[in-house]
């Protein structure tokens, strides 16, 4: 279990971050990137995706990636979109695979073609062939606080979602802010509920700070007893559904508070910010977090450059 004082990071960069970015790194340079977040101590990273490579060709080479970065300290996960794509995830070895489903139909169909019953019997079937494998299934519930089609979802209805998922089997939930649209006050009743309800070492969250509001929704979920958090190396990240929505909320930022509340993450911040560097450098998209040029008045860091793009 999660010691109470410790909160748990997952680098979702190298994929949720990536996987929209104009330019499309390599299977190389993406590797230099994860290697950077292990060498900063990062506990979980989110490597990549078992898509096609056509649909999203910032994901191709999965497995290639994985079998370069793979150690025995870090937990490795890959989002799945299907049964296919459970069985090349094992198939490579990846110990955790990620589902999505949305709270709301139209966001299920708009982003994967499924209505929400088809996309819970995949979900239905993929964690029932995990039953046979050593693998861990999580499912994201996305649009947990709001859909950019179908607007405000009911605290209610992503509940029910995600004790439909659990019923199922489901090892962890991810309940994700997909759009960036929640307040601390939402999360704080929503995640006290299924704090309520469940374990919270079955229990994540997954914010954007597409309205300014990611780091206080990660301190509204603190305070109700969450203590494992997806974020973004450098704040990559966005939703190709939300024009105008920025990426997740920066790893760097969230380490930040984590450490300045007490809580301990394992995370070296001056290691940390030279994966942010090299996540710019590679992108030329990423901006670093928002607390960055105090982090490197912080820790002395002297290596950023603000020709990289960090200049706001």
């Amino acid at each position: 279990m999660t010691h109470p004082d410790t909160i748990i990071i997952n680098d979702v960069g190298p994929r949720d971050g990536l996987q929209n970015q104009p330019k499309i790194l390599t299977v190389d340079e993406r590797t230099q990137l994860i290697q950077a977040l292990i060498e900063a101590g990062v506990p979980a990273i989110e490597v990549g995706a078992f898509v096609s490579p056509k649909a999203v060709p910032a994901m191709a080479g999965a497995a290639e990636l994985f079998a370069n970065v793979n150690n025995s300290d870090t937990d490795f996960s890959a989002l799945i979109p299907n049964a296919k794509g459970f069985e090349l995830g094992v198939a490579a070895g990846v110990p955790t695979l990620s589902l999505v489903v949305a709270t709301s139909n139209t966001m299920n169909e708009k982003n994967i073609r499924m209505t929400n019953a088809q996309a819970l019997d995949v979900c239905r079937t993929v964690i029932a062939m995990s039953q046979d494998t050593a693998a861990t299934v999580q499912v994201y519930v996305a649009t947990a606080f709001e859909c950019p089609f179908e607007g405000i979802i009911a605290a209610q209805q992503t509940i029910d979602m995600c004790n439909t998922l659990f019923d199922m089997g489901a090892n962890a939930i991810v309940v994700a802010d997909t759009i960036g649209a929640a307040n601390p006050k939402q999360v704080s009743a929503l995640m006290s509920e299924l704090v309520s309800q469940h374990s919270t070492d079955k229990l994540s969250c997954h914010f954007h700070d597409t309205r300014a509001m990611g780091l206080a929704d990660v301190y509204a979920a603190i305070e109700a007893g969450i203590r494992r958090f997806d974020a973004s190396i450098a704040g990559l990240g966005g939703c190709p559904f939300a024009p105008g929505a920025s990426g997740n909320v920066a790893t760097e930022d969230v380490v930040m508070l984590a450490e300045q509340m007490g809580f301990h993450t394992g995370i070296d911040m001056p290691a940390l910010l030279r994966a942010s560097d090299l996540a710019i450098q590679l992108t030329g998209s990423a901006r670093g977090g928002n607390a960055r040029a105090w982090l490197d008045r912080k820790f002395q860091h002297n290596n950023h450059s603000t020709s990289q793009g960090s200049k706001p």
